[in-house]
Parts: structure tokens; C-alpha cells; sequence
């Protein structure tokens, strides 16, 4: 037994077994009936606890959260949003970036994510990568907390901003598509830069609800043609759930094909998107059920957190597994893989969960079943990354 071992006593896994977790150095060594396991030197009671797979956060915007009040009340749809951001990231400095991303990123781990992948825009002005040197702090302060992946977003930036970008440490390359005039070309130029970094690429791809989505389609067509081979995420893809059924799954297998990862944002995308149609409404939600089908990896993120593309936002994991149960129509396990191991999947992680051999990042969440985790208001939490409590959340409540 090693000097770092935790048992974690009479937890109820998801399948609803109720086990003893023993964790090692970072990993869990081994799983038993409850009382099977010998003791050891550190132990937490889970009596009354779901453990969970540790949610990651597939898609963030750090450099924009908690900025609703702050930038004032924009129209709300896409267009309005884009604009309310892009005038007050005029004023936006390094350290109000690096004030409000830890903020974010604190209740994102304390809501069970110990990894966050945010977009970093570049932003307007003489010092377009100043968000991005407060994120890169911020990812070496919070290490031992939380893995933080950064990609660069941006539209137009010149290639030596970009450059620039990579060098400082970015992890990725991002884009958004559907904003070029040439999607296509905006796509090629994204994985060829990439491609000289040797990073992958994460793409903002079809957030819109017009008839025709290209970018996941021309996404995968182009990963598959140059064999590109440092890992493709596409974010969003609205677009794909408004297809005919057998376009859809056809784009999905596609997709499937080139090995690109899909991230569903449905609290984003639902508040945005459908506004200018307000009879038979369409629905701002990716088509899960096809990409499932597929076998595209399916990760479900969170997006924004109360900035102008969105006002509300919980910076929790489990409110975007009941946002896919409610408009996605997953089931509860699949939801719930979604912000867990399907996130991880697409953020290349290792597997993460209490079974046995696997990293020891943990959410045990006080509920008896997945339905209780998922759907009850804040119930108490505790977060493990690597096997060490990082945070803990306990809630209390009088009737009086």
C-alpha cells in the first residue's frame, strides 16, 4: 500500500453498486463490495454519494465570462451578442481577463471539472493577445486544481498573430468558419497553421440555423484529405440538427469517418438561436441522437457564463447533462457520459472514474442515483483530481 492511498468508503457507483474505491497514486487501484477492502490510513465516508466520473468542460470562454452586467444588456441573438462583446473588449485589460476567468474557473471546479478547454479570443487593439497571456497564468496558478486547454479564437487575424499565439502556448488552434466569406479557405488555413505547430484545431462550426451547414462537413472532408493528425474538435453545429434526418446522419458518419469530436452547447444555443422565427420556433441544438449513431465522440459543455451571448449559466456540468436530457432527449447515462468521459474524449484525456485503472478524478455528489445528481439544485459535492479533494461544496437549508 502506497503513503498516498484514499479509500473511499460505501459510494454508490452510476450503474447503483455500492462500493469501496481505493485510489493510489493518483489512480484507483482497486474496487470492492463495501467492507471488502482493507483500511488505510486515509479514508472518506461516501455513505449517501453517487461517484461520478470527474465532468470536464469541453468548450469555455474564460476571457468573457461575468460580463453581462458589465457590457450592458445586448440584443439577444448572435449578431447583437458578437457586436456587445466586441465593443467592450476594447477596454478589456490582462488583469480584469485574469480577475473574472479565475472566478469562472473556481466555480467550474467546485461544480466537479478538474479540465476546462476555453477559447481565447483575439482580442481588439495594439495587444490583440492579452487575454491570452491572462489565461496561460491562470493555467499555471490553478494546475494542481484543474487542466486548463486554451485555444486561440479568432477570424481574420493575421497568420503572425496566430503564430504568436502558439509560440506564447496556446494548445490549439481555433476558427469559426461560417464567419468567412470562404469557409473552405478559412478552414484549410486553420489546420495548415496547425499542421506547422503540430496542435490540433477546435472550430466554432455551423452556429446558425440556415438550411445550408458546411463547416463540419468541409471540416471533415479536409482533415481526412491533407491527414491531418493532431485531433479536430468542432463546436456547436447547430446547423446539422435542422437537417433532414438522413443528411444529418450522412454528415455524422462523415464526420465520424475523419475521427473529428463534436461539442453540443445547448444553453447557448438555445437562448441565441431561433429568435428571428417565432412560429414552429427551430431549436438551437446540434443533432446528438445522429452523431451518437455515428460514433462521433459527443462531449456536452457549458459555453458562456453570464457574458453578452448569455445572461445565465451555472458553470456546472450537470446542468448541461440536463439540458441534453430535456432538448436533446438523451438518456440519463448518456447525458451524463457526455459532460464525463465523452468530454474527456474529446479533450484527448485519459479515462477517468472509479474503476479500477483509471485516473482518479472524481465527482461524488450526495444523491442515490443519476436522476437525483442530475436533477436535484446544487446537492453537495466533492471534486478529486488525481485523488486529492479539491474542493467541496456542502449545502444547507432551514425550513422556518
Amino acid at each position: 500500500m502506497t503513503a498516498t492511498a484514499l479509500l473511499l468508503r460505501g459510494a454508490r457507483l452510476p450503474e447503483g453498486q455500492v462500493r469501496d474505491v481505493l485510489i493510489e497514486d493518483g489512480r484507483v487501484s482497486a474496487v470492492a463490495p463495501a467492507g471488502q477492502l482493507p483500511s488505510v490510513r486515509e479514508e472518506m465516508d461516501l455513505s449517501g454519494f453517487i461517484l461520478l466520473p470527474a465532468p470536464a468542460e469541453p468548450h469555455a470562454h474564460l476571457d468573457k465570462a461575468l460580463t453581462w452586467d458589465l457590457s450592458g444588456a445586448p440584443p439577444c441573438d448572435l449578431p447583437g451578442a458578437v457586436a456587445a462583446w466586441h465593443a467592450y473588449a476594447e477596454q478589456v485589460t490582462e488583469e480584469d481577463v485574469l480577475v473574472r476567468a479565475r472566478r469562472a474557473l473556481d466555480e467550474l471546479v467546485a461544480n466537479g471539472a478538474t479540465a476546462v478547454r476555453t477559447h481565447a479570443d483575439v482580442l481588439p487593439g495594439p495587444d490583440p493577445l492579452r487575454g491570452l497571456r491572462a489565461l496561460l497564468r491562470l493555467r499555471e496558478e490553478l494546475s494542481e486544481r484543474v487542466a486548463l486547454q486554451i485555444a486561440v479564437l479568432h477570424i481574420e487575424a493575421p497568420d503572425e498573430v496566430l503564430d504568436e499565439a502558439l509560440e506564447l502556448g496556446a494548445n490549439l488552434l481555433g476558427g469559426c468558419p461560417h464567419l468567412s466569406d470562404d469557409p473552405q479557405a478559412a478552414v484549410a488555413r486553420v489546420l495548415a497553421i496547425a499542421e506547422r505547430h503540430g496542435v490540433g484545431v477546435d472550430l466554432h462550426a455551423d452556429e446558425h440555423l440556415r438550411p445550408d451547414p458546411k463547416d463540419l462537413l468541409l471540416l471533415a472532408q479536409a482533415v481526412r484529405e491533407r491527414g491531418f493528425a493532431h485531433g479536430a474538435t468542432a463546436g456547436h453545429c447547430v446547423g446539422l440538427g435542422g437537417l433532414d434526418p438522413a443528411e444529418a446522419a450522412r454528415i455524422a458518419k462523415e464526420a465520424a469517418a475523419s475521427g473529428i469530436g463534436v461539442v453540443a452547447l445547448p444553453l447557448t444555443n438555445l437562448y441565441l438561436q431561433g429568435r428571428d422565427t417565432p412560429a414552429r420556433t427551430p431549436r438551437g441544438l446540434t443533432a446528438v441522437r445522429a452523431l451518437l449513431d455515428a460514433g462521433v465522440p459527443l462531449a456536452g459543455g457549458g459555453d458562456n457564463i453570464r457574458d453578452p451571448f448569455n445572461p445565465v449559466g451555472r458553470a456546472d456540468p450537470l446542468e448541461t447533462a440536463g439540458l441534453l436530457v430535456v432538448a436533446g432527449h438523451l438518456t440519463l447515462p448518456e447525458a451524463v457520459h457526455a459532460v464525463t468521459t465523452g468530454a474527456r474524449t474529446v479533450l484527448g484525456l485519459p479515462v477517468a472514474g472509479p474503476y479500477e485503472g483509471a485516473i482518479a478524478d472524481l465527482l461524488a455528489v450526495r444523491a442515490d442515483s443519476l436522476s437525483g445528481a442530475v436533477g436535484a439544485s446544487y446537492p453537495d459535492r466533492i471534486v478529486f483530481k488525481g485523488g486529492r479533494a479539491v474542493s467541496r461544496t456542502t449545502v444547507t437549508r432551514e425550513a422556518l
